[in-house]
């Protein structure tokens, strides 16, 4: 029994029980140690019901959190013991864990495991991400190692991790890394003294990140055992027991913490704006928020301790986080611990700003930074200068933008999908969530008549046009019907009878606006692909050529990127000006009529001519108003925009792409151009309109 667990011993009084066996004969030496032995295996008793196929779904990525606490409240005597469970108890026996211990190497374990993530996407999400560019040491992308294979296969790693019940995640972050000889074989000696622990091996993937201040090892390990078995690890394990095999690796390659090395790195904790060590020993110590460092003088070794804490608690008063009652006699704010870690977390986003404008040679001052944990309230327009994961275990992506408004913006959360076209140099719009109303809407608002809107009169109006989709007009009314549900408990709509719904009057505007507040994620859209330097001489219609247009640059301010994107402009203008696509008239600069279609068919015809001469077929321009039809075999991405390649058996042509037709890659395709856009038919009687 620990010391802990000394202190928090409570008397239950009660009935006194026989220690005697209740029924029955005395239970045999024999029995009794077969019992023992199976309480100490990692294998369920006989008769017991098979370990459900995961971990307790308790066990948290922070290390604060106890897997205790997780097991206690798990299910299943698999979930409670699961594999690693001997080292959790011969650890307990032996008077605890080590890697906090003096001496020992601190090591930092963030674990996760994740629920279908072959099946759902997920875990190639995340494994994209984790090999993204410029986390290597070089600036490179990621390299995917294994325990055999410098150069791994992410995508047969997913393939045999598909039908997976879970993944497990880890991020282990030695704190000595930058001094460890070689990361990559830090990591294999780590996962080959897990699997020992574990008694299976282990199917994993690893990417070393240097793309930080600490470097660190990103590892995914597939949810089964080497029988092909789900794999499920005790909680205490995934708390402790990682973490003290890194230590312990780590202490032997570079040696135990001398005492001096300790006092060094304490005191480098003294100034930080973040909740230290020092911190949590001092909360931990508090009594009542009241903590007494009066001197004393017969505990010399504790002398240094002391000195360090007073001065930490000197910067902590200048920021009214410490107050000073009595000489010796400090009491902490309640606000302690959770605004150091606000100011921690903060300045972890003022670095990584830094971090990727330095990447570009760009300088900005951290007053003009802007966070942003959901959509910003106001669309936001600039460059892209970063993405990547949010909370690095994870599939959510953040996004710093350098914007015209003279301001770098960062945004987190948004899906991986959202931002698969918003490339590092493209000139994108961040905005809030879309607001735009849905078909339904639309449609329930024109069939309403005096503020009332009856399902058996959208039925006979469906079946009369017949322009469902496969002819179910009874379930395409009940979608809307189940619509109205929705937004009846939301308070927009009220039922009346089986038959009768009340319709506000601006019905369709605050059912957009109630899905737009329920969905907090940011709408991204790439104004351009191309970079601001690409597009001053590009032959196409460019980012710029609209702004030029625009002639108003009162949102542009004159200042970081907005400074740049006024130069780029004005480059842009000659360039116009010099090519006869503008003249000047005093200190007037007049375009040519029609100028972005102009741009955007020459740009059109040249790499349409650049294409057949590759392909061997001959290229059609689309005209306006011309129906297009044939085969959609991929996409183009011009200074103009992204276009759609549809071939047929002679001849190909360009139009314009919209991600409605992505699904159609390597199908039959028809559509009309109208206007610079296209009316997609995909499918019968369906007209997209897009």
């Amino acid at each position: 029994m620990s010391g802990d667990d000394e202190n928090r011993f409570e008397p239950k009084p009660g009935a006194i029980r026989s220690d005697s066996p209740k029924a029955g004969k005395a239970k045999s030496f024999l029995t009794r140690a077969k019992k023992l032995a199976r309480q100490h295996s990692n294998r369920p008793a006989r008769g017991a019901a098979r370990a459900p196929s995961g971990i307790s779904r308790n066990v948290s990525s922070s290390a604060g959190r106890g897997a205790k606490a997780a097991g206690r409240r798990a299910e299943g005597a698999g979930v409670r013991r699961g594999r690693g469970a001997a080292f959790v108890r011969a650890r307990s026996l032996s008077g605890g864990w080590r890697h906090s211990a003096p001496g020992m190497r601190r090591v930092v374990v963030k674990t996760r495991y994740v629920l279908q993530a072959g099946q759902s996407g997920k875990g190639a999400a995340h494994l994209r991400y984790i090999q993204r560019e410029g986390t290597s040491r070089d600036g490179a992308p990621g390299r995917l190692y294994s325990a055999t294979e410098d150069q791994a296969d992410g995508e047969a790693f997913l393939a045999r991790g598909r039908d997976d019940r879970h993944q497990f995640r880890f991020i282990i972050a030695p704190e000595d890394a930058a001094e460890l000889s070689e990361l990559t074989e830090h990591t294999r000696d780590l996962m080959r003294s897990v699997e020992a622990d574990l008694g299976t091996k282990l199917d994993w993937v690893a990417v070393n990140h240097h793309n930080t201040g600490h470097p660190h090892v990103h590892v995914i390990v597939r949810g089964c055992d080497d029988r092909g078995e789900t794999l499920v690890i005790n909680g205490d394990y995934l708390a402790h027991g990682i973490r003290e095999r890194a230590s312990a690796l780590a202490t032997l390659e570079l040696g135990p913490v001398s005492e001096h090395e300790q006092t060094r790195k304490l005191a480098a904790e003294v100034d930080q704006d973040r909740l230290t060590r020092i911190d949590r020993t001092m909360i931990a110590e508090a009594e009542d928020g009241l903590l007494d460092l009066r001197p004393e003088p017969q505990e010399v070794r504790r002398q240094f301790d002391r000195t360090l804490r007073l001065r930490r608690l000197g910067r902590l008063q200048k920021m009214s986080l410490a107050t000073e009652h009595a000489p010796g006699v400090w009491e902490l704010s309640p606000r302690l611990e959770p605004t150091l870690r606000a100011m921690g977390e903060r300045g972890d986003i003022i670095r990584s700003i830094h971090r990727a404008l330095k990447a570009d040679g760009l300088t900005r001052d951290p007053m003009t930074f802007e966070v942003h944990d959901a959509a910003p309230h106001v669309p936001i327009t600039g460059r892209v200068v970063d993405k990547f994961l949010t909370d690095e275990m994870g599939e959510s992506l953040t996004i710093v933008v350098d914007c015209i408004d003279g301001r770098t913006h960062r945004v987190s959360g948004l899906d991986a999908d959202r931002l698969e076209e918003a490339k590092v140099g493209s000139i994108v719009e961040v905005g809030p969530a879309d607001a735009a109303a849905r078909p339904s809407d639309r449609a329930i608002a024109a069939m309403a008549e005096d503020g009332i809107y009856r399902p058996s009169r959208h039925l006979e109006q469906a079946r009369f046009e017949g322009r469902v989709p496969g002819g179910d007009h009874a379930g395409f009314v009940d979608a809307h019907v189940r619509r109205l549900e929705a937004l009846r408990r939301a308070g927009i709509v009220e039922r009346i009878d089986a038959d009768r719904w009340r319709i506000p009057e601006d019905y369709a505007r605050r059912a957009a606006a109630h899905d737009a507040s329920r969905n907090r994620q940011a709408t991204v859209r790439v104004l351009s692909a191309m970079t601001l330097d690409k597009q001053i001489r590009a032959d196409g219609a460019t980012w710029l050529d609209q702004r030029l247009l625009r002639s108003d640059r009162s949102d542009i301010t004159p200042s970081g990127f907005g400074q740049e994107v006024r130069d780029a402009l004005d480059q842009r203008r000659d360039h116009h000006l010099a090519r006869g696509d503008a003249v000047r008239q005093g200190a007037r600069v007049l375009y040519r009529r029609d100028l972005l279609a102009t741009l955007r068919d020459r740009e059109i015809a040249r790499v349409g001519a650049s294409l057949a001469e590759r392909k061997g077929l001959a290229f059609r321009a689309a005209a306006d108003g011309a129906k297009v039809n044939g085969t959609f075999t991929g996409t183009v991405t011009l200074a103009s925009g992204k276009f759609a390649l549809v071939e047929q058996t002679q001849e190909f042509t360009l139009v314009p792409w919209r991600p409605v037709i992505d699904p159609q890659l390597g199908r039959e395709v028809t559509g009309v151009v109208k206007g610079g856009s296209i009316s997609w038919q995909l499918g019968r009687g369906k007209d997209l309109g897009i």
